[in-house]
This record gives structure tokens, C-alpha cells and sequence, in this order.
């Protein structure tokens, strides 16, 4: 017995038309009807078979969509979680700038160095020797020395700065820091006081060779060095010679004592260009 809601059909062909072997059914939608309809043809015809009818206005797309099979294993997998993307840990003062690093790593050392001063003196005090009675008496010598050791450094990262086909290096030309030719006036001027003004010294020569091989390999490394110079220069050497000059000079005005501006203006300036050339 059929069911109430199928409908059987036949259909008469011409005698002219050639059946195919093997009957086969197919499938089809059409937008027509919400009865289900079977059609059945004789003589072996390939013939559409309506399964079912949608309306296409209106057809929901949850009525079309295969069901979710939820014990398939790509359902039970869990969820791909993301990989985290590893930021580099910044070093001390690196936020601040490639100078302001500089300076933690320059008063590392110095911590460092007072250490290990400090416990030399405890070994002092310990053994029952101590130098606080002694005063430090500067010799005109060593100061010499001093100025032509560090004249020899200045003329040659001066000169390396001015003659460089890099163009980094027109960052660091006519900063007001410049002193070779400061320290030049003051030896002219120590050499007619009956002074013997001595060759720059074996490591002074070799500390300039290796910075003649930094600015050309490693421009970043060179400024580096040339910045602690300069530093070094405004925060120690400007003590010591006024110093000197008080006890040697009877209070002379030194020529790298004398700046165009305020050096520690210049120095800023100096720091400035060297971090916006730290960024690019």
C-alpha cells in the first residue's frame, strides 16, 4: 500500500525512443510545490526524482544545512589557542634612549670600580696603613702629559668626524664641543714655561687606532666613544684642571676650561642628536 502523500505515475513513450540499459533515478529541487511527488516511468528512462520541493522566498538556511554530527572528532578537539608573541625584556635605560643607557652601564662600572677600591682600603686599614694624612699634590709633568695625550685624542676623532663620506657623522660637526685646538693653546702656552712637552703615549696611539677602525666598521660604536669623551672630558677633566691650575698655575684660566656656551647645554645637545640617530 502507498503511502497517502506519494503519487505514482506512468508515462507512455514513442516506440522511436531507445531506453537505457540500467534504470537510474536523480534527484532534483524545484521551487514549485511543498508536496513531496514521485514520478515512476516505464521502459527503463532516466527520469527526475523529486525527493522533495522548497520554496526559495522563503526557505530558511537551517533547512538546507547538513546536521552537526557533535561526536565527530573535529568537534571534540579543543580549541587552538594562539601563540603569544615574546617581547624582548628592554635593558636598563633603553627607554630612555641609547645615551641614557650608556650612563647606566658607565655607573655600573663605577660602582663596580668603588667596590673594589673600598675593599682594598679595608685591607689597608686592616694591615694598620693609612693614606688619609697624604695629600695629593699634582706634578706640572703629568699634567703636561695629561693635555698631550688627550690633544692627540681629541685632533684625531675631530678630524674623523669632519673628513667622514658618512652621513651620520654630520650630526656631531660644529657642536661647540670641539677641543684639540683648546688643548693645543694651553701645551703651546706650558711649552714656554721651560717645560719639555713629551710624544703622545704607546696606548693613547693605540686607543686612536682602534677608534680609526670603529668609525670605519661601526659607526654606532665610534659615537658611543665619542660621546664618553666628551663626558669625561666636562664631568672629570675640567676638575682637575682647574685643580692643577690652583696649585701649579697660581689660578690660571686654562684654554679647554673655556667653552662658547654652557657645556653642559652643548653636551645635551650632543646626547639629542645621538638618540634621534639611535631611532632611524
Amino acid at each position: 500500500m502507498k503511502p497517502p502523500h506519494i503519487a505514482a505515475a506512468t508515462v507512455n513513450l514513442p516506440t522511436t525512443f531507445t531506453p537505457s540499459p540500467q534504470p537510474t533515478r536523480t534527484s532534483l529541487h524545484y521551487p514549485l510545490h511543498s508536496t513531496p511527488t514521485r514520478i515512476t516511468l516505464t521502459n527503463s528512462i532516466r527520469v527526475p526524482f523529486i525527493s522533495y520541493c522548497i520554496n526559495s522566498t522563503t526557505t530558511d538556511s537551517s533547512t538546507i544545512s547538513p546536521p552537526q554530527d557533535e561526536s565527530s572528532p573535529n568537534n571534540l578537539l579543543p580549541p587552538v589557542k594562539k601563540k603569544r608573541k615574546a617581547y624582548r625584556r628592554l635593558r636598563p635605560g633603553e627607554a630612555q634612549g641609547i645615551t641614557e643607557e650608556m650612563r647606566f652601564v658607565a655607573m655600573k662600572l663605577r660602582e663596580k670600580k668603588l667596590k673594589l677600591e673600598t675593599d682594598k682600603l679595608d685591607e689597608r686599614e686592616g694591615d694598620g696603613s693609612n693614606d688619609d694624612d697624604r695629600t695629593w699634590e699634582p706634578e706640572l709633568d703629568g699634567f703636561l702629559r695629561y693635555l698631550v695625550d688627550s690633544e692627540f685624542v681629541f685632533r684625531t676623532v675631530e678630524r674623523m668626524v669632519d673628513e667622514s663620506q658618512d652621513v651620520s657623522f654630520a650630526y656631531f660637526r660644529n657642536s661647540g664641543l670641539e677641543r684639540s685646538e683648546s688643548f693645543a693653546k694651553d701645551i703651546e702656552w706650558l711649552g714656554q714655561q721651560d717645560v719639555t712637552v713629551p710624544e703622545p703615549l704607546f696606548t693613547s696611539k693605540k686607543y686612536v687606532k682602534y677608534l680609526e677602525e670603529l668609525a670605519a666598521q661601526s659607526p654606532p660604536l665610534f659615537f658611543c666613544h665619542l660621546y664618553n669623551i666628551y663626558f669625561s672630558h666636562i664631568a672629570g677633566g675640567q676638575v682637575i684642571a682647574r685643580k692643577v691650575s690652583e696649585k701649579l698655575l697660581e689660578g690660571k684660566e686654562l684654554a679647554i676650561c673655556q667653552w662658547p656656551g654652557d657645556p653642559e647645554e652643548l653636551l645635551k645637545g650632543m646626547r639629542d642628536k645621538l638618540n634621534a640617530l639611535a631611532q632611524r
